[in-house]
């Protein structure tokens, strides 16, 4: 894990930076590195990035399922590796913290169809969450092979390694 730091022993933190460009959800490399490389830490983990469409729940944010998003995500980290740097993916389905308006007009997805008590981010006006639909037993399976997947695009990638952004009620 020591060697992950190296040089500087500093890690940047996961920020949301919603600068993913068009409706493909691909990272941009100048947007990137310009936030990315005005530091000097040695690992920098990325925004959460989605593993599947249905998996997204703020606009503007990567994802990690294409090939597009692939390529994408190499000019980033082609160009925090060329600086020295470590970088690590992570990886991120927000389950029942989504809305239609994200999710091409389908419910968001969760454990139990219980929605958040809270507004929807980022939505004006300001409106409650839909209620979830309830994953069925054997669309879990799928969830999972999505995180694999993603797992996998990282590395195709150039990433250094992924981390599972599991907080706020995500799946």
């Amino acid at each position: 894990m020591v060697e992950l730091y190296a040089p500087a022993m500093v890690a940047e933190e996961p920020l949301t930076r919603a600068r993913a460009v068009g409706e493909g959800r691909v990272a941009d490399r100048d947007e990137a590195c310009a936030t990315l490389m005005r530091g000097s830490a040695g690992l920098i983990l990325s925004e959460a990035t989605s593993v599947t469409p249905m998996g997204v729940g703020y606009p503007d944010t990567p994802g990690i399922w294409s090939a597009e998003q692939i390529q994408g995500w190499k000019k980033v980290t082609d160009a925090v590796h060329a600086k020295g740097g470590k970088i690590v993916l992570q990886l991120w389905h927000v389950g029942r913290i989504s809305d239609p308006i994200y999710l091409g007009g389908q419910l968001p997805v969760a454990p139990s169809a219980i929605k958040p008590a809270v507004h929807v981010s980022l939505v004006r006006p300001m409106k409650d969450y839909e209620t979830p639909r309830a994953l069925e037993t054997n669309e879990i399976p799928g969830i999972i092979e999505a995180y694999r997947k993603g797992a996998e695009n990282a590395k195709e990638a150039g990433f250094d390694g992924v981390e599972i952004h599991g907080a706020n009620g995500y799946l």
